[in-house]
């Protein structure tokens, strides 16, 4: 599994950096234990240099050079494009005391910083914050949700169900970070190492018990999590994404799979895995224990019948514990797997009947996944986050189930500087499915949006579809409304709860939601009706 920055990541990083020098500080950089020696901090990292700081202190721990204060550990991580490496001397102008690196200490190395090999750089990220933070993840049970869909609707559902105990918590994934202290924003699906334990602390230090957090596979390959120990495990299902970063569906695999194996502490106590998906019939039995869910036979959690409507879900799901009546506002069959693995979750923490029940009808929405934006026009407006070939296929599928006569109108773009080969696919999907496509953009980075559309529109007149296209994505939500008739489905795909646009050299702040009510506004629907997310 390898552990370089790919050039794709890189550009995610650039990215992620414009968006937290807009939004402040991390919450590592704002929260400092007192200073602690080195020998402390650096406690079961793999070292290969003789000489040991032992006697130094550190103030903090950070493998960003930009950020280093006085007294700061600064790891050296190698990249593709970039590495850590060649920043070292500017950390240790800024004050750094300790530099730990997988290379050997440059020649003419100023001595006031001391420099210390170690074995693996991303993995003594991981066991130095830990250490720095007071081992925080000791003291609460971790959840870690995997998979390509449902990871947010799935945690949001767990993180609602303990909440139902009266338990304080943590929740972190693609659309926020939240603690008992108040929410912030989330540049990454999971936060790095530094940060992630910084919050744990944070969870630990205001009473909180549990922790729920998306567990990406880009965080699992860079070893975020190393030092983890899950008290449970829940994998979707896994479909093509990020090949351009694993290379290879196996090593995509091999990445979800870590964490039930275990990331550095011991397997997860119980893994709950969809066995209707192909790839998670593979992790039965990798993990202490393991609660299997789908539609079909011989799952441990099933749900044998249930109505789709746009009323939400009600249906009985079977459990190991007896039977769980489901109420729930979130709509679409897809819905049904995402609350199966939250109860396994719930059941294999020890939850009641009772509290799981409760926790799955309290969640009334999750932004940006089948979002309805309603302001009293005669179509149906839905923004969802859909942005995988499968996510889309759900996506026009639980529309079309929801809404038999209606047309189907699916605006989306792919991604710039991300896997080219699921575009085509994504086009397929599309106008094999949807009464009309709207071709536009999604953050295209570094990519010509054109160019973008151009492998889209490969794939979509395979099918036969029926398509327009406006790079623009503002004037193609307008497009979109001005195509919709009386019953028809607007979809507005890929974005979902982002408020932002990447360009190359700029990030924008962009709302499909606020996008979508204006176009409705110039269209004369001005009557407020909300805009309730409907979990996908």
């Amino acid at each position: 599994m390898s552990t370089e920055l790919s050039a794709t990541e890189e550009t995610e990083k650039k990215a992620n950096e414009v968006l937290e020098d807009q939004r402040g500080q991390s919450v590592a950089d704002r929260k400092h234990p007192a200073p602690l020696p080195a020998g402390v901090v650096m406690n079961g990292v793999r070292i290969r240099s003789e000489l040991l700081p032992e006697k130094v202190l550190i103030s903090q721990v950070t493998c960003d050079s930009r950020k280093v204060q006085p007294g700061a550990l600064f790891v050296a991580i190698h990249g593709v494009s970039t590495d850590g490496n060649l920043f070292a001397s500017d950390a240790a102008a800024r004050g750094a005391s300790v530099i730990l690196s997988a290379d050997p200490e440059p020649a003419g190395w100023l001595p006031s910083t001391l420099w210390v090999r170690v074995e693996e750089p991303r993995k003594a990220l991981a066991i130095t914050a830990a250490n720095f933070f007071g081992q925080p993840a000791n003291a609460l049970k971790l959840v870690g949700v995997t998979g390509t869909n449902g990871k947010t609707t799935t945690s949001s559902l767990i993180d609602s169900i303990v909440r139902a105990s009266g338990a304080k918590t943590g929740l972190f994934g693609t659309i926020a970070y939240h603690t008992p202290l108040g929410e912030y924003p989330a540049p990454n699906t999971t936060p790095e190492s530094v940060d992630l334990q910084a919050f744990f602390a944070e969870v630990r230090d205001a009473k909180g018990t549990h922790v729920v957090l998306e567990a990406s596979s880009h965080a699992l390959a860079l070893e975020r999590l190393w030092g983890c120990h899950f008290a449970a495990a829940i994998f979707t299902n896994l479909t093509r994404d990020h090949i351009d970063f694993h290379k290879t569906f196996e090593d995509y695999f091999a990445a979800k799979r870590h964490l039930f194996e275990g990331t550095g502490a011991g397997a997860p106590d119980v893994a709950v895995v969809n066995t209707d998906d192909e790839w998670g019939k593979k992790l039965v039995g990798v993990s202490k224990k393991t609660l299997t869910y789908g539609l079909s036979n011989g799952s441990d959690l099933a749900a044998k019948k249930f109505i789709l409507s746009f009323n939400g879900l009600n249906f009985v799901a079977q459990t190991p514990n007896g039977k769980i009546q489901v109420q729930s506002p979130l709509v679409g069959r897809i819905n049904v797997y995402n609350i199966l693995a939250a109860i396994g979750a719930g059941v294999g923490l020890g939850f009641s009947n009772e509290i799981i029940e409760t926790g799955i009808r309290n969640l009334s929405a999750v932004a940006g996944r089948f979002q309805r934006i309603d302001q009293g026009q005669p179509f149906l407006v839905v923004v969802d986050y859909a942005h995988t070939d499968d996510a889309l296929e759900n996506l026009i599928r639980t529309a079309r189930e929801l809404n038999i006569k209606g047309r189907i109108i699916t605006m989306f773009g792919c991604g710039g500087s991300r896997d080219r080969t699921k575009r085509p696919i994504m086009g397929e999907t599309s106008g094999r499915l949807s009464d009309l496509t709207i071709l536009t953009s999604d953050n295209p980075r570094q990519e010509d949006p054109l160019k973008i559309i151009s492998d889209v529109v490969v794939g979509i007149q395979k099918s036969s579809g029926k398509y327009m296209i406006e790079a623009d994505r503002a004037r193609a939500i307008k497009l979109a409304m001005d195509e919709a008739k009386t019953g028809d489905i607007v979809l507005l795909a890929g974005k979902g709860h982002e408020d932002y646009q990447v360009f190359a050299d700029h990030t924008i702040h962009f709302d499909d939601r606020e996008v979508a009510r204006t176009a409705l506004s110039d269209l004369g629907y001005t009557e407020p009706q909300g805009g309730e997310g409907f979990g996908t």
